[in-house]
This record gives C-alpha cells, sequence and structure tokens, in this order.
C-alpha cells in the first residue's frame, strides 16, 4: 500500500518580487480562473460543446512557469490547455472564440478547447492524448540548440516549457523524451502537473514511483519537487530552471504537487474523488494564499487586487461577446489550413 505523500516543505523566502511582478502574475492567476469559470457557466448552459477540461486550482503552475519565460520562448500544454494559452499571451478573446469554434479562434475553429495553437505567440498547442505534446516540445527545444550550436545563431536562446499531468509519466514518451534531452542538454522544461487523479485512477495506485522528480535522476537531470499551490514557490524553481536552460545546462524535471477543483472534465460527475479531500485542497487555494501573500507583505492592498479582478471580469464579458458575435467558419474553407501556405 502506498502512504500518502506530503506536500513539500519548499518555501519561497519572502518578498522577492517587486509589486508590479506580483500584480502580474496575480491578474494572470485571475484571468485563467475567471475564464475558467465562464468556460462552466457556458458549457452548462449548452452553448460550449465536446469534451471542456478546465484547470481550477492549478493556476499557480501555469503563471509561475510560463511568467518566467520570455515572449519568445515556447509553450506546449495538454488538453488542459485555456490556461496555459491565456499566460503565453493569447487574448482570452481569441481562446473564447476558439472554443465556440469560431473563425476568430486561434486555431480558427478547427481545434477546439482541447488543441488551441498560436505561432504569433509560440503556443504550440493543445494536445488531446497523454504525451502527445512531449515529442513536439522536445523537437522545438532541439531547434533552438542546432540554430544556436550548428548555424551559429547566437540569438537562438529559446527555452521550451512543456506541461503534462502525472498520468502521462507512466507512458513511453515521458521516458524517450527525457533521455533524449538528457543526452543532448536541450533546453527545456518537463513540467509535470501532479494533480493526484489521472482521470478516475489515483496516482498512487498507478506507478511504482509515486514521486515522479526522482526519476529525473535516471536521465542524469535535475528533478525538483515543488508546491504547486504556491506560486512564488513554482516561480522560484521555474527562474532557476529556465536560467540552467538558457545557460545550455540543459532540462529539468519540475514535479508540481497542485489538484484540480472541479472533475476531469466538466462532463465528469466527480464522484471518485472524496469530500475530506477536496475540502483539505480547497482550503490551499492558490490565488487565496497569493492574495494573502501581496497584502501581508505590502505588495498590494486589498482594493488593488479588487480593481484586478474587476477589470478581468470585464475582459471576460468583452472575450465572450466577441465570441459570439464571430462569424462560423465557411463551408467553402473546409480544406483551408490542412497545408501550409506558400
Amino acid at each position: 500500500m502506498v502512504q500518502e505523500r506530503t506536500l513539500p516543505q519548499f518555501q519561497a523566502p519572502p518578498a522577492q518580487i517587486s509589486s508590479e511582478e506580483g500584480l502580474v502574475l496575480y491578474e494572470d492567476m485571475i484571468l485563467g480562473r475567471f475564464f475558467e469559470d465562464k468556460c462552466a457557466e457556458m458549457y452548462y448552459r449548452g452553448k460550449m460543446f465536446g469534451f471542456v477540461h478546465l484547470y481550477n486550482g492549478q493556476e499557480a503552475v501555469s503563471s509561475g512557469v510560463i511568467k518566467s519565460l520570455r515572449s519568445d520562448d515556447y509553450v506546449c500544454s495538454t488538453y488542459r490547455d485555456h490556461v496555459h494559452a491565456l499566460s503565453a499571451g493569447v487574448p482570452a478573446k481569441n481562446v473564447m472564440a476558439e472554443l465556440f469554434g469560431k473563425e476568430t479562434g486561434c486555431s480558427k475553429g478547427r481545434g477546439g478547447s482541447m488543441h488551441l495553437f498560436s505561432s504569433e505567440h509560440n503556443m504550440l498547442g493543445g494536445f488531446a492524448f497523454i504525451g502527445e505534446g512531449i515529442p513536439v516540445a522536445l523537437g522545438a527545444a532541439f531547434q533552438s540548440r542546432y540554430r544556436r550550436d550548428a548555424l551559429g545563431d547566437a540569438s537562438a536562446d529559446q527555452v521550451t516549457a512543456c506541461f503534462f499531468g502525472d498520468g502521462t509519466t507512466n507512458n513511453g514518451q515521458f521516458f524517450e523524451c527525457l533521455n533524449m534531452a538528457a543526452l543532448w542538454k536541450l533546453p527545456i522544461l518537463f513540467v509535470v502537473e501532479n494533480n493526484k487523479w489521472a482521470i478516475g485512477m489515483a496516482h498512487e495506485r498507478a506507478t511504482s514511483q509515486p514521486e515522479i522528480y526522482k526519476k529525473a535522476a535516471v536521465f542524469g537531470m535535475p528533478g525538483i519537487e515543488v508546491d504547486g499551490m504556491d506560486v512564488m514557490a513554482v516561480r522560484a524553481v521555474a527562474q532557476e530552471a529556465v536560467a540552467r536552460a538558457r545557460a545550455g545546462e540543459g532540462p529539468t524535471l519540475i514535479e508540481a504537487l497542485t489538484y484540480r477543483f472541479r472533475g476531469h472534465s466538466l462532463a465528469d460527475p466527480d464522484e471518485l474523488r472524496s469530500k475530506a479531500e477536496k475540502e483539505a485542497w480547497l482550503a490551499r487555494d492558490p490565488i487565496k494564499r497569493f492574495e494573502a501573500y501581496l497584502v501581508e507583505h505590502n505588495l498590494a492592498e486589498e482594493g488593488t487586487l479588487k480593481e484586478v479582478r474587476d477589470r478581468i471580469q470585464t475582459r471576460i464579458d468583452d472575450a465572450l461577446t466577441f465570441a459570439e458575435d464571430s462569424p462560423e467558419p465557411s463551408p467553402e474553407d473546409l480544406y483551408k489550413y490542412i497545408f501550409a501556405e506558400s
């Protein structure tokens, strides 16, 4: 019987950020939470279709990692990809339009919830099959290294952040890509969002080594466990890993211990997880914790935080209006975007 894991003891030192940096993180987390809440509302009102997997509760991971990257770095996601896209800079209106299947969506209405893509923002895509995005992310990291070392392009120091869940770490792509990344010292962060459940399978019941970060040692790369409900802790770990990658020192495996506050998808009745487990994790809401952090360290006042929330709510409302008013893809364009256009 595998014992329940406790959260890591890593604590970020206080006041490592300026007020401006703190508000950037807070705004990004609020954007993700409010966006997902609106998606749930639209889904249950019958205005959004297909499988929709929400990110509520995991915002500290997306904001902590992606806001530690440069705008020319790469992000690769999973089917729980809305908030990763938002953190990478894809406008909320274009993400919402994509979920409505509209022509103005970031994937032109062809991808939907699980296949968000934006070349402009180096968002390499969401992927419906677990592990499918890891080789794509590896390729992005390889081309950065190849352009810099083989082609002599000194500006090619981009880093790739690859997100996936705990269930993916039992798949072959995970091990194969970690091996290649270590061999070639690729500039990539493998970010495991361990929310304890692979759909309906408890993580501890599905793997012989539930402490995923320890798997990095097999490949000679750093493996780090971090409290995924603490944006400051995630940010500190991510910044160190990004610096290593950009300096040519190779990949890092980051295991963020986090929790999704909703079911696997909006079609999931969420009956497998115990009430006590859910309540324990809800008490560690990363947004409420960060609000307390900002106020406690005199980085923001409650009035300022309310202004952020009000501004983001307006942006979400505008995004919804934009999505609803946008045109459907034309049937005449059925074969458009299948091949690259010269």
